[in-house]
């Protein structure tokens, strides 16, 4: 009897652990609902409504193939246990996770329990992260071979153990889950994610590239693939493929714009590595969702926590027009473009000084594509705590006027500025009477950000600081000009479902 247990990989295509346990016997295709992990502060009703969507489309596609997805709510030892009990010994199978510190713990109660009762748990790759890496060196190498490798077929058919039932998929808006915000999620589920792709690939990438840092149309020239990918309604290889398919065949179309439709895609390519780059991260080093990679900065921003600061800036109520947009769209949508996540991040880091670890379970909460792997090392370069990375201090105000230049981002989410001439939409405090339309400006830009230097000067000069960077470097540092490099697939190789 095998058991599939899938947790971010909700799809039956290029998925190793169901091929192989078909390939073996009898199969349950597994979800565990678990309370626990819905009670954790980076948890929200969003991330439900995408999985609820994803469960559901898998569900489907289990039974094109003759099996059923088996749903279970409750801690995963108990489900495993009840599971051995009725049916006896089985194998476990599943996708390596790199997720939160409490999957990461979870994960280790569930090894200790397989081996403590003869269960074999096959934990395969997935995607580009490198379990038990033994060097940051060769990361690079491996993550493109597994990616230049063929896609896993689909099992011809599911040898379903149809003794087993299932339990009803919760409802989206089931208390389990937290309480619906205000705001939307993005829709879930290996259909939408397939649509998702081709219609970038065909189409929407064509202006990738030049909107990618704006963020009033980056909506829809991004990929808007990262919520499919956190979840795995597509995995990273199945997107290389058909991009480099893709590429190819703009190659082959010598239409007088195929270089410019080529680089897009190819910066495109180059974020896919990044990400499992970053991702890569916390699994080589599980504590920075809860500590500074450099220890220096610890105790840095703790101690000065102002809860009316992070209030204001929870509900873009700042004074700063850009920083309030941002953040009104991102509790309406579930998504904003990367450059302005950053800004964020750098705003209540620097500017507030508030403690990332606050602020990063908030923004969690709020990404319909929270990625642990990705969230944690970013929220830590962008709060300047890694000791390794360049400090990157936003000025508002210029990123007001280089990305939203006639307001009209701003305008949507903070209509509280529609009677404040153009010429003052990004400083509106320098219009006489802006006082009556909004609020003034939570702190100084230039005082804050001067005021942030000194402090992150004077923890770079604490004795071990530099020894600590490069320890963090030689663990965690990227190989830059190895993770940028992506060599073409050979024609043989390019395998996808998808047709452009």
């Amino acid at each position: 009897m095998n058991i599939v247990w899938f947790k971010r990989d909700l799809r039956v295509h290029d998925h190793e652990p169901l091929l192989k346990a078909c390939q073996s016997g009898q199969t349950i295709p597994l979800y565990i609902i678990e309370p626990e992990l819905w009670q954790q502060p980076d948890s929200s009703w969003r991330h439900w409504h995408f999985i609820h969507d994803s469960l559901q489309d898998l569900d489907k596609s289990l039974q094109r193939y003759g099996g059923k997805l088996i749903i279970r709510t409750g801690n995963a030892l108990s489900v495993l246990e009840d599971f051995r009990q009725r049916l006896g010994a089985f194998v476990l199978w599943s996708h390596e996770e790199t997720g939160n510190a409490w999957t990461f713990k979870r994960d280790i109660s569930v090894g200790e329990w397989c081996k403590a009762n003869g269960v074999i748990w096959h934990e395969l790759p997935s995607n580009g992260v490198v379990r038990r890496l033994k060097s940051r060196n060769g990361w690079s190498r491996i993550r493109n071979e597994r990616m230049s490798n063929q896609l896993i077929l689909v099992p011809q058919v599911i040898p379903f153990c149809s003794q087993v039932t299932s339990e009803l998929i919760p409802s989206k808006d089931h208390h389990l889950f937290g309480k619906n915000m205000e705001g939307r999620a993005q829709s879930g589920g290996r259909t939408e994610a397939v649509k998702t792709l081709f219609s970038f690939l065909k189409d929407r990438s064509q202006k990738y590239t030049m909107t990618i840092s704006k963020p009033g149309v980056s909506a829809r020239h991004c990929s808007r693939l990262s919520a499919h990918i956190a979840y795995g309604t597509l995995s990273i290889r199945e997107i290389e493929h058909a991009t480099k398919k893709r590429i190819k065949e703009i190659n082959d179309s010598n239409i007088p714009e195929s270089k410019f439709l080529k680089n897009n895609l190819t910066a495109f390519l180059s974020r896919l590595a990044w990400r499992c780059h970053f991702v890569q991260k916390l699994e080589q080093q599980p504590e920075i969702e809860s500590q500074c990679m450099n220890p220096a900065f610890e105790g840095m921003r703790e101690s000065n926590f102002r809860e009316d600061y992070f209030e204001a800036w929870k509900y873009g109520k700042t004074g700063y027009p850009l920083i309030d947009a941002c953040m009104r769209s991102l509790i309406e949508n579930g998504w904003i473009t990367f450059r302005m996540r950053a800004m964020l991040v750098s705003f209540a880091s620097y500017h507030l000084w508030l403690d990332w670890r606050k602020t990063a379970h908030y923004m969690a909460g709020l990404f319909t594509d929270y990625e642990p792997g990705i969230h944690y090392s970013q929220f830590q370069m962008q709060s300047g705590v890694t000791g390794i990375n360049a400090i990157r201090m936003y000025n508002p105000i210029k990123q007001s006027i280089d990305h939203d230049p006639e307001g009209k981002f701003i305008l949507r989410y903070v209509p509280e500025l529609k009677n404040i001439p153009q010429t003052f939409i990004h400083e509106p405090w320098k219009f006489e009477s802006y006082s009556n339309h909004y609020c003034e400006p939570i702190v100084d830009h230039l005082k804050a950000i001067r005021n942030a230097r000194e402090k992150l000067s004077e923890r770079r000069k604490d004795s071990g600081f530099k020894e600590n960077a490069k320890a963090t470097y030689k663990k965690l540092g990227s190989r830059q000009s190895r993770i940028k490099k992506s060599k073409p697939l050979p024609e043989n190789k390019i395998q996808t479902i998808f047709d452009f």
